[in-house]
């Protein structure tokens, strides 16, 4: 593992010096943090007394869109598990007074099940991996792992699944983390950089745990997958207006541009400031996929709303059409707001919230879209005129995920498995994986603690889940279901 050495430089100086350690050195202070932090410390955790997870989301709704907030509950509380979904922040805050174990790598900050999925390599192979990095931010490890052990454990709840196939799901993804991140601790640098998961490897690992029909769903979903690009986008998103082919509206959910703006004077000057936003955010690609990027031309642009937690935060999706119109592109436009992590690790060291992400993103994924990148709007160029990070990506590109209203008990832990891979793989590209693995140790004293804390973090969802329903009757928030 490397460490920056710390001195003062100014801006003429060399770059801050790179220290080494060796194997031995790092494996020493991965065991060293258990004498600091135990594992079996890992099994519980103490609310603090003015807990109230109703008011963190409110406090999040003044930075979003007024009139999507109640949508975004509404989907939260369509069950404890939709409402974990939402709830990083919530996490985040219960997570800050923990035992930490002073290993650091760069953190997803919303490891749950539901962000691990399957999309296109620039290889144009199905992947998979981490799939959003809204909240990423270095720090502890260990915060990853519960947030995704403990979805496990309320999805498996959600699904009606005894306490026995529970229990399997979660030491499985806990056990997979442990394990494969003792794997790759023995691993050369390069090897760990290049691992990644691919369908193929997915389908033949099933078949070699003898379960021939989980394999046979996995190729028929990753066959459906390779048809989820631009081009379906293009047939189900838009319409032809005047001989030309623009987004459909469908309010609340997708509003074009046209009927957020109403007034020509004032539209006119809004596509002016969007497309000198387009190319701030072209010079943040490598400069062979900015040549490719410009090789289409800007047709429609839309409000769009996406997920769960996202839900409210500012969303857009960008027409795009190449040689005619059978060659379509749609981009996706995220607003970046600050980490809910950073409330309890800092503040992130880049000033804008879209590259935050971006260099986020590119750390923990084995492979990213050719088009991920960042943009900062000035408030003369937003809507509300508040300046506003936004990062860019694909919207549709092979895109899949596990079927969770009908995935069952063998399917989850075989799931599991693959994201205890995932995210351990990712973790291993940012942190000192020798150190993380010699922590973590041969046993299963990790494992055992984070089923505790699973279950026992389950229960509080349950109860949080409670409360913003008890909200909603009360009047204290305002639902919109359905949506």
């Amino acid at each position: 593992m490397t460490e920056v050495a710390e001195k003062k430089t100014d801006a003429l100086d060399a770059p801050p010096e790179v220290l080494h350690f060796t194997v031995e050195e790092r494996a020493a202070r991965g065991k060293a943090a258990r004498a600091e932090c135990p594992r079996t410390s890992h099994a519980g955790f103490d609310l603090v007394a003015d807990r109230d997870p109703v008011q963190i989301l409110i406090d999040q709704a003044p930075a979003r869109v007024p009139e999507l907030v109640p949508i975004r509950y509404g989907r939260m509380l369509v069950s404890p598990f939709t409402f974990y979904r939402g709830a990083a922040a919530i996490m985040a805050h219960d997570l800050a007074p923990t035992p930490r174990v002073g290993l650091q790598a760069q953190l997803c900050g919303d490891a749950h099940l539901a962000n691990v999925g399957g999309y296109a390599s620039p290889e144009r192979d199905l992947v998979f991996d981490l799939n959003d990095f809204d909240e990423t931010l270095p720090g502890p490890f260990e915060w990853d792992v519960k947030r995704l052990a403990t979805s496990f454990e309320i999805c498996a709840r959600d699904r009606n699944f005894t306490k026995a196939q529970c229990e399997k799901a979660v030491l499985s993804v806990v056990r997979n983390y442990r394990e494969w991140m003792r794997r790759l601790a023995v691993m050369p640098n390069l090897d760990v950089w290049y691992a990644r998961l691919d369908v193929e490897s997915i389908e033949q690992s099933i078949r070699e745990q003898g379960a021939e029909k989980q394999a046979q769903r996995v190729k028929a979903a990753a066959a459906k997958a390779r048809t989820k690009d631009s081009l379906k986008a293009f047939s189900k998103l838009t319409e032809v207006v005047d001989g030309e082919p623009r987004i459909i509206s469908d309010p609340p959910l997708i509003v074009p541009i046209r009927d957020l703006i109403t007034d020509p004077e004032r539209a006119e000057q809004a596509e002016g400031d969007l497309r000198r936003l387009f190319r701030n955010y072209r010079r943040t690609l490598q400069r062979d996929r900015r040549h490719l990027l410009e090789e289409f031309r800007w047709l429609d642009f839309a409000r769009k709303v996406v997920g769960v937690g996202s839900v409210g935060t500012r969303c857009w999706i960008l027409l795009m059409l190449g040689r005619d119109a059978n060659d379509p592109l749609f981009l996706q436009i995220k607003e970046a707001q600050a980490s809910v992590l950073e409330p309890y690790l800092g503040k992130s060291e880049y000033a804008n919230h879209g590259q935050r992400v971006v260099v986020g993103q590119r750390l923990m994924q084995s492979v990213s879209d050719i088009f991920l990148g960042w943009v900062h709007a000035e408030a003369d160029a937003t809507l509300d005129s508040v300046p506003r990070d936004f990062y860019f990506r694909q919207l549709w590109d092979w895109k899949t995920s596990l079927d969770l209203d009908a995935v069952l008990p063998i399917g989850l832990e075989m799931y599991a498995q693959i994201c205890g891979f995932i995210l351990a793989r990712a973790h291993a590209r940012s942190g000192d994986r020798i150190a993380i693995g010699e922590y973590l140790g041969k046993g299963d004293t990790f494992d055992r603690a984070l089923l505790e804390f699973a279950r026992a973090y389950a229960d509080q969802n349950e109860k949080d889940y409670a409360e913003l329903v008890q909200a909603k009757d009360d009047g204290r928030i305002t639902v919109e279901e359905g949506l």
